[in-house]
């Protein structure tokens, strides 16, 4: 139970990095909790919980492919156009303040992910330690990739490129990792780079929506991929309590996981819409031009993370 809570406070979180930089401090804590209890919980129970409708179809999600990243990517987007942009956005540049401090944060992803996804296991035994190494394998793999594609198309790798393709990979093999081998980790975790560097670097440039911090381009799209790819991947001999994948022989299994895409995505959107609108009309969700232009820190919390008061 306290595990699942672990889940179900981390998830309504990773949407924050949307709307970065523009919300009520009173209006993040109700959608917070509304989201949790109406979005969360729901799919938690469908794709996790004994009787769910989606888990008694076959939906494989071993960690949270689909409970965790897609349906808070999903949001994070739906969040992102309703809110609007920043103040600037795209007339100047909005870089990483800290660039230590976020190597250290995907680090310490990278650390905790291994409790997040072998944990899932509910046991210290073999199928425990199957998603350990599939978990760092893909994202190592896809770490090394965006610097790869990086070095490609702009000259240079860079850390913070790097550090984004290692948390695209822990996305990624989060759905797969107690269904499939190390190897095939190593695909999922190479081509979950591609597919988000493309969601962010081309499909977000021309759509020019504001997800501050790529919620839905890492968690959506890369939740999306790592399901896909339990689809395809999954096989009887890592885990005998799961199935076999669309490479393996089943097609049912792979179409079983596309319904479980659509079925999640549908429902986050449409529910993240009406928790917006309601919250929205309770409180108010975007804080005054004047607070945005001072800062979060100042106007909503009355302190002084970074700026100076003389």
């Amino acid at each position: 139970m306290i595990f699942q809570c672990m889940f179900a406070v981390i998830t309504p979180a990773l949407i924050v990095g949307a709307f970065a930089e523009r919300i009520k401090f009173s209006a993040f804590l109700l959608f917070t909790i509304l989201w949790a209890t109406f979005v969360y919980d729901p799919l938690g129970h469908w794709v996790w919980g004994m009787g769910g409708w989606l888990k008694n179809l076959g939906a494989l999600d071993f960690a949270g492919g689909i409970v965790v990243h897609t349906s808070s990517g999903v949001s994070a987007l739906v969040m992102a156009i309703l809110i609007g942009k920043r103040i600037g956005y795209q007339e100047r540049p909005f870089r990483p303040h800290n660039l230590p401090f976020t190597v250290m944060g995907a680090a310490l992803l990278w650390f905790g992910w291994f409790g997040f996804n072998a944990g899932s296991a509910l046991a210290a035994n073999e199928l425990a330690a199957n998603a350990f190494v599939t978990t760092n394998t893909a994202t190592a793999a896809a770490g090394l990739t965006w610097a790869l594609i990086e070095w490609q198309q702009h000259g240079a790798p860079t850390i913070l490129g790097a550090a984004t393709g290692a948390v695209a990979g822990l996305v990624a093999i989060t759905p797969a990792c107690g269904f499939v081998n190390p190897m095939n980790a190593i695909f999922i975790g190479i081509l979950v780079s591609v597919f988000c560097y493309i969601a962010i670097a081309k499909v977000k440039a021309a759509l020019k929506y504001d997800d501050a911090l790529d919620v839905f381009g890492i968690h959506g799209v890369g939740g999306i991929w790592g399901t896909i790819a339990t689809g395809l991947f999954a096989e009887k001999a890592v885990n005998e309590a799961g199935a076999d994948g669309l490479f393996f022989g089943n097609v049912h299994q792979f179409l079983v996981q596309i319904m479980l895409i659509i079925v999640a995505a549908v429902f986050a959107a449409v529910m993240t819409w009406i928790l917006f609108k309601f919250v929205d009309a309770l409180v108010g969700m975007r804080v005054e031009k004047k607070d945005e232009i001072i800062g979060l820190d100042l106007t909503q919390q009355s302190e002084a993370a970074y700026t100076v008061i003389e």
